[in-house]
């Protein structure tokens, strides 16, 4: 049985499963927000994402991107940087909401490339700020790929100048990383895994990390997340899955530090 915990951007969710009996009958679906972004931003998390979860497979990523408008004279981001520098307080960007990966990665950029004066615009979700993108009412955006976005992006009314991830992806492979492009460290995408309470028996984690990479193997399962701009991970695994949340963990948290963002 699946059970939607809505509240606190995935927040109450893990919560309650870092709360759990270690039992195998309670998993959590989370993400970068729940076990990174979360624990990073507030000042007294409910839960450690390190020691109060067993991580058992991470099985897909959405990396964000960077993209503008048509009506912005920049068809790369090389080109978009040198016109956020030589044009200070003129550009803004959209996310889907204050707090979000989305946000994070606005600002990651702006610390890459030393422009402080984007201004942010927070939305209620990915959806109203890439369709303002569309109409002209913002000239860019960090969303994260999915398919309305690329079918966006191949009409002509938006440009994907980069994604943020450190290959091209498979629903749009013409279209470089922001590494490829020249801007080194810019990568920042939701991981989506499956997490149990911190002493789940190994043999049962290792049961459903085992089944978990068996069905990721499946050609259809592949097709269906790429076609929604999910990048399969087909070789991860407990240890694997540990070591990414701690990477990201480190990784992000001097990037919040240095945007001052706080959740109360």
């Amino acid at each position: 049985m699946t059970e939607n915990r809505g509240g606190g951007g995935g927040m109450t969710g893990a919560a309650e499963v870092a709360r759990a009996q270690p039992d195998g009958h309670t998993f959590l679906f989370g993400n970068t927000s729940t076990q990174v972004l979360i624990p990073a931003i507030m000042p007294n998390p409910p839960y450690d994402p390190l020691m109060d979860f067993a991580g058992i497979y991470i099985l897909c990523n959405t990396p964000t991107s960077i993209v503008v408008h048509a009506s912005v004279p920049a068809r790369t981001l090389a080109e978009l940087i040198a016109y956020a520098k030589a044009n200070p307080g003129k550009l803004s960007y959209g996310s889907a909401g204050a707090g979000t990966l989305t946000n994070l990665a606005g600002e990651l950029f702006k610390q890459l490339i030393g422009a402080p004066d984007i201004v942010h615009i927070p939305y209620k979700g990915a959806a109203p700020g890439i369709a303002d993108l569309a109409s002209g009412h913002i000239p860019m955006m960090t969303p994260n790929v999915g398919g309305p976005l690329i079918e966006f992006h191949r009409a002509g009314k938006v440009r994907i100048l980069a994604v943020n991830a450190p290959r091209r992806i498979k629903a749009a492979p013409d279209i470089p990383t922001a590494i490829e492009a020249g801007l080194p460290g810019m990568v920042a995408g939701n991981l989506n895994g499956l997490f149990a309470p911190a002493g789940l028996a190994k043999p049962i984690i290792n049961r459903i990390a085992e089944a978990t990479q068996n069905i990721m193997a499946d050609a259809d399962v592949q097709r269906i997340l790429i076609s929604s701009g999910f990048e399969p991970i087909l070789d991860s695994g407990p240890d694997a899955t540990h070591q990414i949340i701690r990477d990201e963990l480190a990784r992000w948290l001097p990037i919040i530090k240095a945007t001052g963002f706080k959740m109360e």
